[in-house]
């Protein structure tokens, strides 16, 4: 029975859809842990009797627990850019699938026991009060179904016992798509993708959620500000050590393009590859895309780059774009005036990433190849704007604002 849920779930309307959900968690809340898993595919049988041990605790007055996304590592990221302060110390906590990222986290813990397994749950709620603050990430729940999978019962019950909790955005889980298509003709958020209308309606609810809660919100991306006016930016965190590079842009005949979109629809891969195919065809660019490599390997492949395409149909950028930035590599990317304008703002200068849509990135290109000199300045800008905004330090100053 409960493998045809999935099969059933995907044929109902919207509506019956969230009905079963509910009686699903409503059900899985009263089993005993031994039928439930029971009742479960056999790796998560296995894979939720695996229960971690729990993180330590920091011994500082400050104690900052994240979780439980960590998108692209910036969890992780952001505990570390808290601990630049002083008596801060952090822990970040996601769940893992097998086979994902493999982004670094200082509490992995395997999506089954994160679900699944009460024992895990019940120490979990014992341990976050020894915790002063706590970020809630992407309006999900800290304790999988313990308290309903309820944020905001979570951050309720954690405020009686006296810790702060401040709830962050991460992207499409606020971004509303009706807004979205309103402002940005290239949207891939469109009324025939079968995604859209799931992400309307997750947007919405966390944005009604997010007016009722009195504590700090914070966004991950200034785009986002758009649907949570009264959030603060705490900007990505990439380590500009890690991705810098001595390789010249633009230096040998055929520059090499790299795409590594994470996801194509999102991103709007389609859109731009036949361009992209075209100008290698007439032997202007080699053409690389990227996907499905570790994490550790993505700084050797932009290393390896002159020209960097990040996406061309939010209007934002975000980690892969300072990650590229931080490489001196030329970015070429959709980023809208708003998100530009916030940029100023907060860094002093201007976002120097390359503006191209579907409609005009071969233009862009082919003036790319005519003016090497100034597309080499531009690149070159790149490392200097992420130190500014996205090494740490903004991020820890927007912190300290909370853990204060």
């Amino acid at each position: 029975m409960v493998a045809v849920l999935p099969w059933l779930r995907r044929r109902l309307p919207g509506p019956a859809a969230r009905v079963l959900d509910a009686l699903v968690r409503g059900v899985l809340r009263v089993l005993p842990e031994s039928l439930r898993l029971a009742l479960g595919p056999a790796h998560l049988r296995r894979s939720a009797r695996e229960v971690p041990p729990d993180p330590v605790v920091p011994a500082t007055p400050v104690r900052l627990y994240i979780a439980p996304a960590n998108f692209a590592g910036q969890g992780h990221a952001w505990a570390r850019a808290a601990e630049r302060l002083p008596g801060v110390g952090a822990v970040s906590m996601a769940f893992v699938r097998p086979g994902g990222f493999a982004f670094p986290v200082d509490d992995p813990v395997p999506e089954a026991v994160y679900g699944h397994s009460r024992r895990w749950q019940r120490r979990r709620r014992e341990l976050l009060p020894r915790f002063t603050h706590v970020i809630v990430e992407a309006g999900r729940p800290l304790l999988g179904h313990l308290m309903g999978a309820d944020p905001f019962a979570e951050a309720e019950w954690l405020r009686a016992q006296g810790v702060q909790v401040a709830m962050l955005c991460h992207g499409s889980d606020v971004r509303l798509p009706s807004r979205h298509r309103a402002l940005e003709p290239w949207s891939p958020l469109t009324e025939d993708w079968s995604t859209t209308a799931v992400l309307e309606e997750q947007a919405a609810r966390l944005a009604a959620r997010l007016e009722g809660f009195d504590g700090p919100v914070l966004v991950s991306t200034p785009d986002l500000l758009l649907d949570v006016p009264r959030a603060t930016w705490l900007p990505v965190v990439v380590d500009p050590a890690r991705w810098a590079s001595q390789v010249p842009v633009l230096g040998r005949e055929v520059p090499v393009v790299v795409h590594a979109p994470s996801s194509a629809h999102v991103k709007g891969s389609e859109l731009v590859e036949p361009v992209l195919r075209s100008l290698e065809e007439r032997g202007l660019v080699e053409y690389r895309r990227v996907e499905g490599l570790p994490a550790e390997e993505m700084p050797r492949v932009y290393r390896e780059a002159d020209v960097v395409l990040d996406q061309f149909r939010i209007g934002n950028y975000g980690v892969a774009a300072c990650e590229a930035m931080a490489a001196g590599r030329l970015v070429v990317s959709h980023v809208s005036d708003f998100v530009r304008e916030r940029a100023r703002e907060a860094a002093g200068a201007e976002l120097p990433i390359l503006e191209a849509t579907p409609k005009t990135l071969e233009q862009v290109l082919l003036e790319v190849l005519a003016d090497r000199a100034g597309a080499r300045a531009l690149a070159a800008q790149g490392p200097g704007f992420v130190r500014r905004l996205h090494d740490g330090s903004r991020a820890a100053q927007v912190l300290a604002g909370f853990l204060r």
